[in-house]
């Protein structure tokens, strides 16, 4: 039954918020009646429907025909109630305007979309490139598009490369091969693939969320004042506009009309001239890695693509036809001859480029109501294949942050975390990449020579060869960055109840703490029925409460604050009981071997919150009231309702007693029906 005192709504709450307390006390109420109700098996334990009943199914999506066919409907006892998760009806009002249809600005148009924003995407250019400049997609990268639901579409038209490897003057130096086994992800490769077709992929899922490119119409200003930006934009048949809208993000490149107009200075240096070129190539060498050579006097890198034959090829000092007026695939076939020691032969070339790359970034990526992402932000050398990757990562983490300000589930300080986060990472991607363009470029005649001393030592010294692959592919790879001081990341110090791990668990392999990726724990076994749902949970575009099944403690039952949590925060919220029943908490994961909750080091009771972007905000042991508020207070939403339900006293004859009736709920008033799902989690 519920306390009547309990069950009044703080009246400092906003009505709406006020509403979905109630629900979440009504719905409690509810599974407590059929708790008490069912008849205690002879461990104790509630009878009924045995637990994880429902098969393995995404509950985001309706079922197939044959889906039901297959797993016919569960009795009402199987049934579980939750609360609406899908995104809120879109307004008419223009909240985003995005410059930009690149990766990064389609990523930052589909995020936003799939939380229910209204987003207009424009491009001065007259429609979709052709050519591609970035062809490397790391592991991160991988892993985000998985989250955004697109990531098949990707694999499905890239080549997987899991080596790097090195040549000088004929001789082969060594062969790295990836080496993920102490950075668990479930992309262990670099994707090799055109940046148009990544392009193709995202306009694809974008149209399908309703926002279409508007190709030739350009960002010529804005301005800007507390309520909004007003926006110029240039149409190609010589009409012009100015649009308003909430807020504007600059994706438009390293020429940026949105950095410039924000007067934000790129600070750092010019480079090197590079040459990039795809072009068919005849070679005997294995196009299973991606190649570096040394000719005695420069550097170049072969990529093989997924067409068979086909490469991108980067030239490090190229010249031009003054210097030598061969053709561009004639200088091309001599220098990687020579690098490979064995006939290497360029076809005519698709494209070709020669630019000179920066190494430059802008020290905040705001101001007011305007944010610049991608190479609007930060432009570098191209040698280590970081820009799209650290560009889309940019559109990932502004884009929730947005949505949620925007819909009001959080103060507008939440934004600020953006330049907090991000600016470091970027700071630190100059470093490493100035790094690996000398070590590709290799300009140094000591350095050559030495070269291929060192890497012989590599090559026969395993443990030397392995610390080198791990440190070059961590570098790589993007599943090294983490938010550890950033100002959402809550430690355990801070977040009551925090204690040790479930027994079985690794003393070397602690969980991930708050500002890692929650994919570093050894969640990517599709083979066990937990990982395979953890995996569909992070495709869900909310933050998320993982709750472990089966805790107690004082005051707050874990499950009382977990279903007020899910009733109150539901639009932006995931709640999910991990390895229990409707009966333990919302929403229940199936976990029947245990596997996820040791791999996140959840013991009975403990919690995980994590951000829509996948990355840990904090941890403990046991979930109460002040440790979610304390966890979630950064993010600036309202405070949690008041005590929901309370630890039951314990019984004192040890004899059952026979159940009382139950008491009715008290009326809810008007509020929004909650939707139920079957068992099966359609």
């Amino acid at each position: 039954m519920l306390d009547p005192i309990a069950a009044r709504a703080d009246e400092r709450l906003a009505p709406f918020e006020q509403i979905r307390v109630l629900e979440a006390r009504v719905l409690e109420a509810r599974v407590l009646e059929a708790r008490a109700l069912r008849p205690a098996s002879p461990d104790g334990a509630p009878s009924g429907p045995a637990r994880n009943a429902g098969p393995p199914c995404d509950r985001r999506g309706p079922q197939s025909s044959a889906q039901r066919r297959a797993h016919p409907q569960p009795t009402p006892e199987q049934t579980m109630v939750t609360f609406d998760s899908r995104p809120p009806a879109r307004t008419d009002r223009l909240q985003v305007v995005i410059a930009g249809a690149g990766p990064v600005g389609l990523t930052a148009a589909h995020e936003l979309a799939r939380r229910g924003l209204r987003v207009r995407l424009v491009d001065g250019a007259r429609g979709p490139a052709r050519t591609s400049r970035a062809v490397a997609m790391h592991p991160r990268t991988l892993e985000t598009y998985h989250q955004m639901g697109i990531v098949y579409g990707l694999l499905s038209r890239g080549r997987r490369n899991r080596a790097f490897t090195m040549y000088a003057q004929g001789r082969r130096l060594v062969r790295l091969e990836a080496d993920y086994a102490r950075m668990p992800t479930s992309y262990p490769y670099t994707l090799v693939i055109g940046q148009s077709e990544t392009e193709s992929v995202l306009r694809t899922a974008l149209s399908r969320l309703g926002v279409e490119v508007e190709w030739g119409v350009r960002l010529t200003g804005f301005t800007q004042d507390e309520h909004g930006v007003r926006a110029d934009l240039a149409h190609a048949d010589g009409t012009e506009e100015s649009v308003t809208a909430s807020w504007l993000v600059g994706c438009d490149g390293g020429h940026s009309t949105v950095r410039k107009q924000l007067g934000l200075e790129l600070v750092g240096e010019s480079s090197e001239t590079w040459m990039l070129a795809d072009a068919p190539v005849a070679t005997s060498l294995p196009p299973d890695t991606i190649y570096w050579t040394h000719t005695g006097g420069q550097a170049l890198m072969m990529v093989p693509y997924a067409r068979d034959g086909q490469w991108r090829l980067l030239d490090m000092a190229p010249v031009g036809r003054r210097a030598d007026p061969r053709s561009v695939e004639e200088r091309l076939t001599e220098k990687l001859t020579k690098g490979f020691g064995r006939t290497v032969r360029v076809g005519e070339s698709s494209w070709t480029s020669v630019f000179t790359f920066q190494q430059r970034m802008v020290e905040r990526m705001q101001d007011g109501r305007v944010f610049v992402a991608g190479d609007a932000a930060h432009v570098h050398s191209p040698a280590s294949g970081q820009g799209m990757n650290t560009g889309v990562q940019d559109a990932y983490n502004l884009a929730w942050k947005l949505a949620m300000v925007e819909q009001g589930h959080a103060r507008r300080e939440l934004l600020h975390t953006y330049s907090e986060e991000r600016v470091p990472v970027g700071a630190r991607l100059l470093g490493s990449t100035r790094t690996a363009t000398s070590l590709l470029q290799l300009k140094n005649l000591l350095a050559g020579v030495a070269l291929p001393v060192v890497l012989s030592v590599v090559r026969t010294v395993t443990p030397l060869r392995r610390a080198l692959q791990r440190k070059v592919l961590g570098g790589m790879s993007g599943l090294r960055i983490g938010y550890g001081e950033s100002s959402l990341s809550v430690s355990d110090s801070r977040v009551e109840g925090t204690g040790t791990a479930p027994a079985g668990r690794s003393a070397t392999a602690p969980p991930p703490g708050p500002g890692r990726r929650i994919t570093a724990a050894p969640v990517h076994d599709m083979s066990d029925e937990g990982c395979r749902e953890f995996a569909a949970e992070l495709r869900d575009p909310r933050w998320a409460l993982l709750l472990a099944a089966g805790g107690r403690g004082p005051g707050d039952v874990p499950a009382g604050v977990a279903f007020t949590a899910a009733a109150q925060y539901g639009e932006w919220l995931s709640v999910r009981t991990v390895g229990g029943d409707e009966s333990e908490g919302p929403a229940p994961l199936p976990d029947p071997a245990g596997k996820l909750r040791t791999a996140l080091g959840l013991a009975p009771g403990g919690w995980t919150l994590v951000r829509p972007d996948g990355y840990v905000a904090a941890r403990g042991t046991v979930l109460n009231r002040p440790a979610l508020h304390r966890a979630l207070a950064p993010a600036g939403p309202a405070p949690l309702a008041d005590v929901a339900r309370r630890e039951p006293a314990p019984a004192p004859d040890p004899e059952p007693a026979p159940a009382p009736d139950p008491e009715p709920a008290p009326d809810p008033g008007p509020v929004r029906p909650a939707v139920v799902h079957r068992a099966e989690r359609h």
